[in-house]
C-alpha cells in the first residue's frame, strides 16, 4: 500500500469530519505535527475533541485551532503557555477533561492496545477522581480510567521509510508513539523519508503497521520559552 502523500491536505483527504476525536502527539512545541494541524485548520473541521498533552501556544501548534474556534473539547494534562486556551476555558467556551500526564499517556497506550480501561492511584482523593469508579486492591484505593481510541492520530517523527516505520528524535519521542497507536487511522509527518531497508530495525520506535499515511515537509521548530543571559564582559 502506498503511504506517501504530497502534502498534509492530501494526506488528510477523506479522513476529517465535524465532531471527530483526534489524538495529537508532541510535548509543548517539541515533536508536534504542525503541518497536519495547519491542514486541519484550513479544512475548517469543527467541534473537535483533541487528546494531547497540551494545546501548543498562542498562534502555533494546536493553538491555531483554538484561535479559529474549531476545538470543542481538550483532553490534556498541561494547559499553561496558552492565553487563548485559558480564556476559552474560563469563559465556558471550551470543555476540558483534565488528565494527569502519566494517566494520559497510559490512556492513549491502552486505547492502542485494545485495553478499554485500567486502574490507577493517580488522582485518588482529588477532582480527577470525581464520578469515576473506585476499587480497592491490597488495601489501596484506585480509580478506573478509560482507554482513548481516536478517529484520527496525527504525529510528527524525524525519519520514516516508505512502509511508515518511524524514528523519533530525542524528546520528540514523548506522546507521539502512544498517540499514533490510539487512532483508527494514523497520519505522520516527518523530516526525512529514507529508502526502504536503510533503517536499522533496532532504531525503529514505531512499526509501520500503525502508520497509514505519510508526508514529508519543512518544519519551523520554534522554541517555546527562550531563556538567555546577558553577555559577560571581562
Amino acid at each position: 500500500m502506498k503511504k506517501e502523500f504530497a502534502s498534509a491536505s492530501a494526506a488528510l483527504e477523506g479522513l476529517l469530519f465535524d465532531g471527530m476525536t483526534i489524538a495529537s502527539g508532541g510535548f509543548g512545541l517539541c515533536g508536534i505535527p504542525e503541518l497536519l494541524i495547519e491542514a486541519i485548520k484550513n479544512a475548517g473541521t469543527k467541534n473537535l475533541t483533541i487528546a494531547s498533552n497540551n494545546a501548543g501556544v498562542d498562534g502555533f501548534g494546536l493553538g491555531v485551532l483554538l484561535a479559529t474556534r474549531q476545538v470543542k473539547k481538550m483532553i490534556s494534562s498541561y494547559v499553561g503557555e496558552n492565553a487563548e486556551f485559558m480564556r476559552q476555558y474560563l469563559s465556558g467556551e471550551l470543555e476540558l477533561e483534565f488528565t494527569p500526564q502519566g494517566t494520559l499517556a497510559e490512556r492513549l497506550r491502552a486505547g492502542g492496545a485494545g485495553i478499554p480501561g485500567f486502574y490507577t492511584k493517580t488522582g485518588v482523593g482529588t477532582v480527577i477522581a470525581e464520578g469515576k469508579e473506585h476499587k480497592d486492591f491490597n488495601g489501596q484505593t484506585y480509580i478506573l480510567e478509560r482507554g482513548i481510541v481516536a478517529d484520527l492520530s496525527i504525529v510528527k517523527a524525524w525519519k520514516a521509510d516508505p512502509s511508515g516505520n518511524l524514528v523519533f528524535r530525542k524528546t520528540a519521542r514523548n506522546f507521539n508513539p502512544p498517540a499514533a497507536t490510539a487512532g483508527k487511522i494514523c497520519v505522520a509527518e516527518v523530516e526525512e523519508i529514507v529508502p526502504l531497508g536503510s533503517l536499522d530495525p533496532d532504531t525503529i520506535h514505531l512499526p509501520g503497521i500503525y502508520v497509514h499515511r505519510l508526508i514529508k515537509g519543512p518544519h519551523e521548530k520554534r522554541i517555546e520559552n527562550r531563556t538567555t543571559r546577558k553577555k559577560e564582559t571581562l
